[in-house]
């Protein structure tokens, strides 16, 4: 029994002459990205598989790059991982599979018909600052990035989670918020996002500091066709959804001046399947 004595909270008002004075009000917007994220993506045989292969291709990877926005140059600043453009049908199938549900859960109705995909590696100190994926897709408005995460069990690195910041919208400008959400890297998960989203991968720490300890992903872009590159096109749809067009108006700052002819990385876009006729996750319901 509680020691104090229970009485009736009397309402109370406070009056304007208590708050400070203020000549205006406006209010900072702050909208969270939309996530979706699925474990036991591929499936402990076929994740077990792809990770061997990752750890297999080690010299096969390179140093990941950047694309300024201002210059249209390709450097590391704000990078550091490594990086190996592959594209593969079994995942392609499963993303296919997944879409539908992914769609509905985001909010997104574009149509979604291409994708490019790297696997990517971050060892001791691997990173990449704030950023968003304007520069890997031909509309940004209609886009959707995922990433898939790979380990070994136990993990032998620490951090390396991804931050999915809110946009904050300020008298009509969109920018990055300073509140983001944490997605950790677990193993067979993944993770999409609005392409527009700003995000960043935080430092990890590799102690062993071999390859097989790293933390692996396969980073994926999907967009729509090539029919979407008209100059219209890049421009912010006002008549999407309020939080993909507020964060495509934030991204539209992050995209080169001049669009690139290839994917910095060296990333090629492959057509996805259409979904299989025993779609695995669909808006109907879960897996079979």
């Amino acid at each position: 029994m509680s020691g104090y004595t229970m009485e009736p909270a009397t309402p109370m008002e406070i009056g304007p002459r208590v708050l400070p004075p203020s000549d205006r009000w406006s209010p900072a917007l702050a909208v969270p990205a939309p996530v979706c994220r699925f474990e036991n993506f591929l499936g402990a045989e076929r994740a077990a598989a792809l990770l061997e292969y990752a750890i297999a291709r080690e010299e096969d990877f390179t140093a990941g790059t950047v694309l300024d926005p201002l210059t249209g140059q390709v450097s590391r600043k704000g990078r550091d991982s490594l990086v190996l453009p592959v594209t593969s049908e079994v995942f392609s199938a499963h993303l296919a599979d997944c879409l539908p549900l992914v769609q509905e859960v985001l909010g997104h109705r574009a149509p979604l018909e291409q994708s490019l995909t790297v696997l990517t590696a971050h060892g001791e100190g691997g990173h990449f600052g704030i950023h968003t994926d304007a520069s890997r897709v031909r509309d940004v408005s209609r886009a959707l990035s995922a990433v898939y995460y790979l380990h070994r069990t136990p993990r032998g690195f620490g951090g390396g989670q991804l931050r999915l910041y809110d946009t904050v919208v300020d008298e009509g400008r969109a920018r990055p918020g300073e509140s983001y959400r944490t997605i950790e890297p677990e193993h067979d998960t993944i993770a999409f996002f609005p392409s527009g989203a700003f995000h960043e991968v935080v430092p990890s720490t590799c102690p062993s500091g071999r390859f097989s300890d790293h933390r692996f992903t396969l980073t994926t872009w999907i967009s729509g066709g090539e029919a979407a590159a008209v100059p219209q096109a890049r421009r912010p749809d006002s008549r999407r959804p309020g939080v993909w067009r507020w964060l495509a108006e934030a991204a539209e700052g992050t995209r080169p001046l001049h669009d690139a002819e290839r994917d910095h990385d060296g990333a090629r876009p492959v057509a996805l399947p259409p979904p299989g006729p025993d779609t695995r996750l669909g808006p109907g319901g879960m897996r079979p």
